[in-house]
């Protein structure tokens, strides 16, 4: 292995123990805890040297992010994968995504509710992100013509459901019967063969 790939490697596991270190903390004890000062000292490294990899904190809560958009699009893939039908998929997709946002509060947290400089649906849109939302699409697309708007309204509709859930503004136990209607709702709307551009999957 030479000089400059070793520093490489080091340098990415440097990167690796702190977005670890971040995500412990903030598990254990929320986001308000993880400061630069905290991390340092968890990981047993100069602050200089945690500032030399990640500009701020909100790097690093970006840098969570992303390995969040990678677990997520897992969980949205295997139940797509696992589905008997489309109707099945969209509905087994929801289930997932806010049973996602459920188990893991501070990772969710930090994809969606934390300020990062992270850009969403724009042409510099990180693969991790694009690749979550193509899931979305995945299961959405057999029912509409328009699978980009349609899945923007799908996620914001689960974004709004798992936050509802997760902060008790909506009553207990009611959860199939909420994702019973915006199922219904995507598939109630469709009717119209995807056109142009749409991500329908093979039959």
């Amino acid at each position: 292995m030479g000089i400059a790939e070793r520093k490489s490697r080091e340098r990415a596991d440097r990167e690796d123990r702190i977005v670890a270190a971040a995500r412990a903390i903030a598990e254990s004890e929320g986001w308000d805890a993880v400061t630069i000062r905290r991390l340092a000292k968890e990981i047993e490294y100069s602050q200089p040297v945690l500032y030399s990899h990640f500009e701020n904190r909100d790097a690093i809560v970006a840098a969570v992010a992303v390995e969040g958009f990678e677990e997520l699009t897992a969980v949205l893939r295997a139940a797509v994968d696992g589905a008997n039908s489309r109707r099945d998929a969209l509905r087994d997709v929801a289930m997932a995504y806010i049973a996602f946002a459920h188990s893991r509060p501070s990772l969710y947290e930090a994809m969606f509710i934390l300020p990062t400089q992270l850009r969403f649906a724009e042409a510099d849109t990180k693969a991790e992100l694009r690749a979550g939302f193509e899931v979305l699409a995945t299961a959405v697309s057999p029912f509409c013509a328009d699978a980009e708007i349609v899945t923007e309204t799908f996620w914001a509709a689960l974004h709004g459901l798992a936050e509802l859930e997760r902060s008790g503004r909506v009553r207990p136990g009611m959860r199939d019967e909420r994702i019973a209607l915006v199922v219904r709702a995507i598939v109630d709307a469709g009717g119209n063969p995807p056109g142009p551009g749409s991500h329908r999957p093979a039959e």
